[in-house]
């Protein structure tokens, strides 16, 4: 975390070389992106409750609500509290249902993921597997250099899987019968492209669009190529996400991917600024969300009214 820290500094020094402009159209960019996904996730849920009416306003403060709790929590943590408030705005709704449409609201953007990774790999942009122990400033360096533990911990966390499985045997086919309901949408290929696809992909031009508005912003080669080439920075800092919107690891790897191409000061500025802006952004965004959502900001009404949902009896599907 120590580079982040530096690079926040170089930020604020550098403040009043930033494009105001730009960085202001990047993060209206941002803001209908997020907007833009919570259609998608909203047409995925109607599709698993097809005679429940599904609001798309309680799946966007509920979408808005999670982005915003992710922006300064690590470990996906804001998508419990996405789970949490669209449950409470979906009648007849179960979690399982739930977290099985967030599976697929992700299919499409792991697929554009994958292509940018081949595409990353074969013009060599990446660095060596047996490099990633000695990069400097990424925060899972620790991990390659000791995977021992990594493997030890991986045994033990399918051992613990396992165990919570034959013990919750008599509710297993009931439990992945509400799993499969989330996945309904995907029954018709041509309704899912139509009605989750095309947002998602939507999205992704949005996503691409705040990344070039950035680099323009802190006066970094604005060109589709440099964005791609900050997206999937962006993508491998969040695939373990230990730190919060993977901070961090996402400056050490901008450093390696853009080394030659701008000054480090100029990246760390960027990369730093970048992480702020859309932070606040999220974070603003989710606030507006979660009071308009539950008319509250307190932690503890909201567990507590996660326990009595919790503890409500639900009905096994038919």
């Amino acid at each position: 975390m120590h580079v982040f820290f530096h690079g926040a500094g170089v930020f604020f020094h550098h403040l009043a070389a930033v494009n105001f402009a730009a960085l202001g159209i990047a993060l209206g960019f941002q803001a209908l992106r997020l907007v833009v996904r919570t259609r998608a996730w909203r047409n995925i849920i109607a599709a698993a409750y097809p005679d429940t009416r599904v609001r798309w306003r309680s799946v966007l403060g509920a979408y808005l609500g999670g982005v915003g709790l992710n922006a300064i929590f690590p470990a996906r943590s804001g998508d419990v509290l996405k789970l949490f408030l669209v449950h409470r705005r979906v009648e007849g709704s179960t979690y399982p249902t739930l977290a099985a449409t967030l599976v697929v609201e992700t299919l499409f953007d792991a697929c554009v993921g994958i292509v940018l990774l081949l595409w990353a790999v074969h013009l060599g942009v990446l660095p060596n597997i047996h490099r990633l122990p000695d990069l400097p400033n990424i925060d899972l360096r620790w991990a390659f250099q000791n995977p021992i533990v990594l493997e030890i911990g991986a045994l033990a966390l399918g051992i613990g899987i396992g165990v919570l499985l034959v013990f919750s045997t008599r509710k297993v086919q009931a439990f992945w019968q509400r799993v499969r309901q989330g996945f309904a949408i995907l029954a018709d290929f041509g309704e899912y492209v139509r009605r989750v696809v095309s947002w998602q992909a939507l999205s992704w031009v949005f996503r691409l669009a705040t990344i070039y508005f950035m680099l323009r912003a802190f006066h970094i080669p604005a060109t589709v190529h440099n964005a791609l080439i900050v997206q999937i920075a962006q993508s491998l800092s969040t695939l373990l996400p230990i730190a919060p919107g993977g901070a961090g690891t996402e400056q050490g790897l901008l450093l390696y991917l853009f080394s030659g191409k701008a000054a480090r000061t100029a990246l760390l500025s960027f990369s730093v600024g970048m992480h702020i802006a859309i932070v606040l952004v999220n974070l603003t965004l989710g606030i507006f969300a979660i009071v308009i959502t539950t008319r509250t900001l307190s932690l503890r009404k909201l567990r507590k009214a996660a326990a009595a949902d919790a503890a409500e009896p639900t009905t096994p599907p038919p």
